[in-house]
């Protein structure tokens, strides 16, 4: 058989082939970084999420899961491909700059004060504002995350709404971990914190520190998916990202968002939002 005649039985074969089969190809390049924030993997929301999404396309995901200002600092250096976080006036910046393409809501959830039972600042059934004001007057100790993470500036913006100079202070700390760590840490020490309720809940049964403030509009948490633009940095791999980030904002996965951690911790740790997008006016 010549190459002409192979040629033309091989696109004979090909065009015979269902479509089905013909999408079940594997991608041409099979990896994708994300960058994403250490909330997604302390709750365990992405070991739910990610061998689905893996077994549907064929991708791989490599995760880094570090702040939100460290993911998208990777995504303004073209180091992921796509990202998802939860700081939205830096996401904001991101995407006016051409680095990211396409932002769009997924979920939400809210932060919360916590800290030792005590509550030695008296926080209870304040404002977010009042209650940084009563920590910074009994100087009661709170440990900041540090790691210009999202919790890290929403933190940043209720002691600012406060009116509280709390930079230098003894009773001010940061421990430059993530979550996680900085919830442990805030266990041993006895200090308040601020925290994303998703991996406060996935850590509860190994915690000391009860809900001391919720339900504050400023404490408020959104989820955006970012894809990294691929006509800024031609090395990402646009196609994985885009997959992910459908994948993130589609019916079936935002219904397993809505589902996530009712059985283990009676409540979800998350809010999807896709399908509203008028929760993103005004707040991100």
């Amino acid at each position: 058989m010549n190459r002409s005649t192979f040629l033309r039985w091989g696109l004979a074969l090909a065009t015979s082939l269902s479509p089905c089969f013909l999408a079940a190809a594997p991608p041409a390049e099979r990896i994708v970084i994300l960058a994403t924030t250490t909330s997604t993997q302390d709750s365990g929301l992405l070991d739910e999420l990610l061998p689905l999404f893996e077994k549907q396309t064929g991708y791989q995901v490599k995760t880094i899961a570090v702040g939100s200002g460290q993911a998208i600092a990777m995504g303004k250096r073209g180091e992921a491909d796509v990202l998802l976080v939860h700081s939205p006036e830096a996401e904001k910046a991101l995407v006016a700059e051409g680095s990211g393409v396409n932002r769009r809501i997924v979920m939400h959830n809210d932060f919360i004060l916590v800290g030792p039972a005590a509550d030695p600042a008296g926080i209870a059934k304040h404002t977010a504002a009042e209650s940084f004001q009563r920590i910074a007057a009994t100087k009661s100790l709170f440990l900041s995350r540090g790691d210009n993470s999202g919790t890290h500036a929403q933190e940043l913006k209720l002691w600012k709404a406060a009116g509280i100079p709390f930079e230098g202070q003894t009773w001010y700390q940061q421990t430059g971990q993530g979550m996680g760590q900085t919830l442990a840490i805030a266990t041993e020490k006895k200090a308040y914190t601020l925290s994303d309720r998703g991996t406060y809940l996935a850590l509860r049964k190994k915690l000391g520190l009860p809900i001391l403030h919720e339900g504050d509009p400023a404490l408020r948490n959104v989820y955006h998916v970012i894809e990294v633009n691929p006509a800024r940095f031609p090395k990402a791999n646009a196609a994985g990202a885009r997959a992910f980030a459908d994948f993130m904002v589609s019916k079936p996965v935002q219904a397993r968002i809505k589902e996530f951690g009712i059985s283990l911790y009676g409540s979800p740790l998350f809010f999807p939002d896709a399908e509203v997008p008028k929760l993103d006016a005004g707040r991100s």
